[in-house]
């Protein structure tokens, strides 16, 4: 008998879990800084029973601006500064294409989707926060139940609820999860 699906917190990378380079790439652990109220996040996540799962574009891997080595050091530093508040990510997703049609690259959901497969997660239970409206509708293309647009700014957006910071999004999903 397959285990009975369970619904889960999808959350962009950069942008969200760390401070974004804005144009450009986050290519060095140097350079990846966690953005406070992310921890937060997941646990207000564990606090209603769901796991945590970050899905990422990578295009720096497939340009050859981001040596995969640094990438792999960046997320072992999320893990370790997550583990240190007693946190942990059920699952960390990367997609390293170019081409903007491969079924992993968001907007497509195909992280999402891979996740939900491997883990036993209820896509249409879930939530997707990110910080760009392309994270949006990654959600919406998955049929997530929820979308969480981290961005301050007063343009329109097809998001669920919008934020202006990660901690408020903590807030959110301790209000709303």
């Amino acid at each position: 008998m397959a285990p009975a699906l369970r619904p889960c917190v999808f959350f962009d990378r950069d942008g969200v879990v760390n401070r974004s380079p804005g144009p450009g790439y986050v290519n060095h652990l140097a350079d990846f800084h966690l953005l406070p109220g992310f921890a937060d996040c997941v646990r207000a996540a564990a606090e209603k029973g769901l796991p945590a799962v970050v899905v990422t574009n990578q295009r720096g891997l497939a340009r050859g601006l981001t040596p995969p080595e640094q990438l792999d050091a960046m997320h072992r530093h999320l893990r370790a500064e997550l583990a240190r508040e007693g946190l942990a990510l059920l699952d960390l997703f990367v997609c390293p294409a170019d081409d903007d049609a491969h079924p992993d690259r968001k907007p497509n959901p195909g992280m999402l989707r891979t996740a939900a497969k491997k883990h036993h997660l209820d896509l249409a239970k879930s939530w997707m926060v990110g910080d760009r409206e392309s994270d949006v509708q990654t959600g919406r293309n998955a049929g997530v139940a929820a979308t969480v647009l981290v961005d301050p700014g007063a343009e329109p957006t097809a998001a669920t609820w919008r934020v202006p910071d990660m901690p408020a999004c903590a807030a959110l999903l301790r209000e709303k999860l």
